[in-house]
């Protein structure tokens, strides 16, 4: 494909994708599309932001941004082995980024080692201190990918609390008097409550390695937690939406919410952009091209590409949106919003040869994508 002439108005494009999930990363994919961009219109301005929806990558993508400086300390991993760990801290020192997927994440298991009976949040809990020894006034923790369904019980001990889910003891007094000191956002993408057919032991424990009757096992010691929680706390919160993500973390944060400074459960594609600076990117922008592995039914209910669209149509920017499949259900929802979705695919082809194509698909969308800008057409 020839390069656009040199007469070609230059743009400003800002790249933000998602994570092709199982395949590339966000800054994968976002480096990849550019490399095709520059092959059609070289004049052209590239931002890269890639981005994350609060589990596993969330920290490359925001490390990606700049402005932020990495940092390892000591945490106990799901079945409580000792792990170095990795987290952010902004180079200004009053911000920390925390992945729960580090410390207490299903990727850091093999498959014979999921064990959700014994798998324990209280990495996390290591992490969210080490950024409390930093010092900081800020924490961005996203909750995805995580290996637990304890209620959140070890990410309390992390912290300083005796909790224990399946004895069903819960005594804050001794939590860490600094999280006082500090706003934490939680990257919470996901409404469940914390028990029943939808909590986190029934829609979530299987991918977590539970068989039938270990969620109904779970679903009954989370109940027992709570019912002590919520006395201990002085805070129902069981049923709150978000209260069931990352098997049950969200409801141990939930319940101890006034300990902190101050206190969210955002949406995990917001928290992201706005750790990565993502509109003052966007304020510079002549378009944007997101993406994400589906474009799907799912795309409707927060994902990256709608949350990225959402921010370029309020903003008055034309949206490209890449997905490595694309269906009816994400067109629409994305039409909705402004925003065009376009395949990478260039053939039928099943999951896992798509997969297996790495980024020269996305590479050559790129570039397809930038020679219509050349003709005008995304602007149009």
């Amino acid at each position: 494909m020839s390069p656009a002439p040199a007469s070609a108005s230059a743009r400003t494009i800002l790249i933000a994708p998602d994570s092709f999930k199982g395949s590339l990363t966000s800054v994968q994919v976002a480096q990849a599309l550019a490399n095709g961009w520059r092959r059609a219109r070289p004049d052209d301005e590239i931002l890269l932001c890639p981005l994350a929806d609060g589990g596993e990558g969330t920290l490359a993508a925001i490390e990606a941004a700049g402005g932020w400086q990495r940092r390892t300390s000591t945490a106990r991993d799901p079945l409580g082995r000792q792990i170095t760990a990795r987290w952010l801290i902004s180079d200004d020192g009053h911000r920390a980024a925390v992945e729960m997927a580090a410390a207490s994440g299903l990727s850091l298991l093999a498959s014979d080692e999921r064990d959700p009976i014994r798998a324990t949040s209280i990495g996390t809990g290591d992490l969210i201190r080490a950024a409390l020894n930093a010092r900081v006034s800020s924490i961005v923790l996203g909750i995805g990918g995580s290996a637990t369904t304890d209620g959140g019980a070890g990410l309390l001990t992390g912290l300083g609390a005796l909790a224990d889910r399946d004895t069903a003891t819960v005594d804050l007094e001794h939590l860490d008097p600094r999280l006082a000191t500090v706003e934490l956002q939680v990257a919470c993408d996901v409404s469940n409550p914390l028990s029943g057919p939808s909590g986190a032991a029934a829609v979530y424990g299987p991918q977590k390695g539970a068989t039938p009757e270990d969620v109904q096992d779970l679903d009954r010691r989370l109940d027992r937690f709570a019912d002590t929680m919520d006395v201990e706390a002085g805070r129902p919160e069981r049923e709150t939406p978000g209260a069931g993500a990352a098997g049950g973390v969200g409801y141990a944060l939930l319940s101890i919410q006034d300990r902190f400074g101050a206190f969210a459960l955002r949406p995990g594609v917001d928290l992201v952009m706005d750790a990565t600076d993502f509109d003052a990117r966007l304020a510079r922008a002549d378009l944007v091209v997101t993406g994400e592995g589906r474009i799907d039914s799912q795309t409707a209910f927060g994902k990256t590409a709608l949350g990225v669209a959402r921010r370029a149509q309020a903003a008055g920017v034309p949206c490209i949106a890449v997905g490595g499949g694309v269906e009816p259900d994400g067109i629409a929802a994305l039409a909705e919003v402004g925003a065009m979705a376009v395949p990478a695919t260039e053939r039928p082809q099943s999951v896992e040869e798509a997969m297996a194509a790495g980024t020269a698909p996305l590479e050559r969308c790129g570039e397809r994508i930038a020679t219509l800008v050349g003709l005008g057409v995304a602007f149009a």
